[in-house]
């Protein structure tokens, strides 16, 4: 079985990314998009490439299948999963984490998609309740052993799903807990 018993103090967290807003975060998104800054869906935006309808739109992407083809791949020893959520990632993340176990994820690693940053931007919401309310680009992570995160990664991109070494876990002193650090990449 999956799940925190599982999760060792240096497992790699792997994470996948998400094709949008998916389905949390949506409360704050038409507040700051429609009330705040007046937009309606058939506005143009050229940071999205995109109307605001057909951003809003794009599926949420279903993580099912990949993450029972990790399960089953020969040399990926998956301990636990994480879907991403309300709450974001980092309480997500400590859902699945033992007593004496934390994970520093590396914001650096990736950019959020465009529509982050605008939300962020038109409704000056700082970055905090920004992480706590949108998956901020990762639908879903994977915690698997270190020696295992390259073979991880190549079952994924096998798949067509974009992924990437997100941090790690190490030691810690209570329940678990997960910290972001650093800036995202642009």
């Amino acid at each position: 079985m999956l799940g925190a018993q599982r999760v060792r103090a240096d497992d790699v967290v792997i994470a996948m990314a998400s094709s949008g807003l998916h389905s949390n975060g949506y409360s704050l998104a038409r507040h700051v998009l429609f009330n705040v800054a007046g937009y309606d869906v058939h506005r143009h935006i050229d940071e999205l490439g995109a109307t605001l309808g057909e951003e809003l739109l794009i599926p949420t992407r279903v993580y099912s299948l990949d993450c029972l083809a990790l399960i089953n791949a020969p040399g990926a020893d998956v301990h636990a999963f994480s879907h991403v959520t309300g709450g974001g990632l980092a309480a997500n993340l400590d859902r699945v984490l033992p007593v004496g176990v934390d994970i520093e994820i590396d914001r650096t690693t990736w950019a959020p998609a465009p529509i982050f940053d605008l939300i962020g931007g038109l409704g000056a919401v700082q970055r905090p309740e920004l992480e706590r309310t949108l998956n901020m680009g990762v639908g879903m992570v994977a915690l698997v052993g270190a020696a295992d995160a390259d073979r991880a990664l190549a079952v994924l991109a096998g798949r067509g799903v974009p992924a990437w070494v997100a941090g790690r876990a190490h030691r810690g002193d209570g329940p678990g807990r997960t910290t972001l650090a650093g800036d995202y990449a642009s």
